[in-house]
């Protein structure tokens, strides 16, 4: 388990961003700072998302965005990138994160 130090320093770079099919969008990661988080961790986690221009909003992950193949643990170490299905922690609305955004979290 992570201590509250972990969570905190891990961020993420959002390096790319598109609508998903049917619902969410979906956004491709790449680790900034920290330790990479364990996939069963992400899936169903909130994250924070955070705009060059500082428009935030929170994220709830639905799943993973799989065309290059199932995501496990130690791809996410080796290149510190993973593919997220995301979607407003309401669920009401798309988000509107994109590239260049910082992704804090999950926590």
């Amino acid at each position: 388990m992570l201590t509250q130090t972990h969570a905190q320093k891990r961020s993420f770079l959002v390096i790319d961003a598109m609508d998903a099919p049917h619902r969410g969008r979906i956004i491709r990661l790449r680790l900034q700072g920290g330790q990479p988080p364990a996939l069963r961790d992400l899936k169903g986690a909130v994250i924070r998302a955070r705009s060059p221009q500082g428009e935030e909003e929170t994220l709830k992950v639905v799943g993973f965005f799989l065309p290059g193949g199932r995501p496990s643990d130690a791809r996410l170490n080796r290149t510190g990138r993973v593919d997220l299905l995301v979607e407003l922690e309401d669920g009401i609305d798309r988000p509107t994160v994109s590239a260049q955004w910082e992704i804090i979290g999950p926590h």
